[in-house]
């Protein structure tokens, strides 16, 4: 979709998207519709009762384009833009437009993040269906209205949103593909392609390779199917000196059937997703290098596939991982943990300024806090604090849990250094407690997305199915560094 800023609504437009607050207009956007459509939007209005609640939108047929006007509630800020534009998005498919219109008024101080709702809410992953009868595909146009004072501003900040959300797109893509492509090995040639496009360097380590470097973890979760495991490294280096050093480490279990531990039938119905955080590091490194940020990133994808095959890994096994340190397997559907654990180990030994690993980790943190927000938990305050501050600010909302001490003892085991589950209660934490074993004295953040890394129904900014969540974030606070 082709997005532009223009002075005035263009005349091939077929719908025009207004948002408005509740209880009245704001930023003076309905002032710079024709008097006839402000008539009849008002006329509309009146017979409806639309109040602009949030996310709230309400159709106006007109002798030129439609209109839709959609609600901000009580919002001021760019999540309100962000959420209210993106629930027009359904209306520009209802009436087949192709070309749009975003009237915003005010300045634009909402340009960016108004674009962004729009363009992540018209995301499908359409690989497997039959196309559209008519041939749609969507709005092809999105032009938005913006006095000239704010259009060299906001042009810059549209293009970076742009750029951003085909990052985004990656980790959607990748964790909505279906497991039985998405192999380790189909991660590491998709890393691999990345790399080439985006001038970054890639290193993938299978087989032998995984045995000489100790990757323990993911031999150990890989030896029940016949698919190899990988550990990918990326590498981003920026042309002028980095301002930081940073880290992002992905679980990438490819599919997840809980290995001999087995899970219901039920629960197997999403663990394509189960790969989501490696999703979103691969998201992170296309944004990343395509933004030409002044940090210098590594990303690692921890990938395999856990399956119950003859050689799988049994309840009682115990890990000797990289750093020297073992860990009894208790629960084979308790994987995630054990191939971050690699990870985490190796991207500690590159001393970076922060380690960030996101992962759909446990079924406790939804539990906890939902399908629309992530755990977050780390033994730094203040990166901590940081990272919450970006989710608030880009609408991927970050919770703190506790890494309470008391509980290092549920994971303690008699046999080994530790276990990998707890005692049945804190769930969330206990495994965070786990990862915190391999990072030394790295400064780390262990984000659980468990929750929003998949959506079973619609949510505001993504259809269901994977939604990528973390790579905006991430991309926020690499950008502020």
């Amino acid at each position: 979709m082709n997005v532009s800023i223009v002075k005035q609504i263009p005349e091939t437009t077929d719908l025009i998207v207004v948002p408005v607050a509740e209880g009245g207009e704001r930023g003076g956007a309905l002032r710079e519709l024709p008097p006839s459509v402000r008539e009849a939007i008002g006329r509309r209005v009146q017979r409806t009762g639309y109040r602009a609640k949030q996310g709230k939108t309400l159709v106006v047929q007109t002798e030129g384009a439609d209109v839709v006007l959609t609600g901000l509630g009580s919002g001021r800020d760019g999540e309100s833009y962000r959420r209210a534009i993106a629930a027009a998005r359904p209306a520009a498919s209802g009436v087949r437009a192709k070309a749009v219109a975003l009237v915003l008024g005010g300045g634009g101080r909402h340009a960016s993040a108004a674009v962004e709702g729009f363009v992540l809410a018209g995301y499908r992953f359409n690989k497997y269906r039959s196309p559209e009868e008519d041939g749609y595909d969507g709005p092809e146009e999105l032009a938005v209205v913006l006095p000239s004072a704010a259009a060299r501003k906001a042009r810059n900040e549209v293009a970076r949103v742009q750029t951003i959300s085909e990052a985004v797109f990656l980790a959607r893509d990748l964790v909505n593909e279906m497991s039985s492509v998405k192999t380790p090995s189909f991660l590491a040639k998709t890393a691999r392609s990345l790399a080439r496009e985006a001038g970054i360097r890639c290193e993938v380590w299978q087989g032998e390779r995984l045995r000489k470097e100790r990757m323990n973890g993911i031999l150990a979760v890989s030896a029940g199917s016949k698919e190899p495991g990988a550990l990918i490294r990326l590498h981003y280096t920026p042309k002028r000196k980095a301002r930081a050093k940073i880290a992002v480490v992905g679980k990438g279990i490819t599919f997840d059937s809980g290995g001999l531990s087995l899970k219901p039938a039920k629960s197997m119905e999403w663990m394509k997703q189960d790969m989501s955080g490696a999703a979103a590091v691969l998201g992170v490194m296309k944004g990343v290098s395509a933004l030409g940020l002044p940090v210098e990133v590594r990303g690692y994808l921890a990938a395999a596939e856990n399956m119950p095959g003859g050689g799988a890994q049994k309840p009682g096994d115990v890990i000797r991982f990289r750093n020297g340190k073992t860990a009894e397997v208790l629960n084979t559907d308790a994987e995630g943990r054990l191939v971050l654990a690699d990870a985490l180990c190796l991207a500690a030994e590159d001393e970076p300024d922060a380690i960030i690993d996101l992962a759909t980790l446990t079924g406790a943190c939804m539990v906890a806090l939902g399908v629309r927000v992530a755990g977050i938990m780390g033994n730094d305050q203040g990166l901590v604090n940081t990272l919450i501050r970006h989710g608030k600010e880009t609408g991927e909302s970050l919770w703190q849990l506790p890494l309470v001490e008391d509980y290092v003892e549920d994971i303690r085991s008699k046999v080994a250094d530790i276990k990998n589950i707890g005692d049945g209660w804190g769930g969330t934490i206990t495994a965070a407690l786990f990862l915190r074993t391999f990072v030394g004295d790295a400064t780390w953040a262990h984000i659980d997305i468990a929750g929003p890394a998949f959506a079973e129904k619609p949510m505001p900014l993504a259809s269901s199915g994977g939604t990528g969540f973390g790579v905006r974030l991430l991309l926020s606070y690499l950008a502020s560094l």
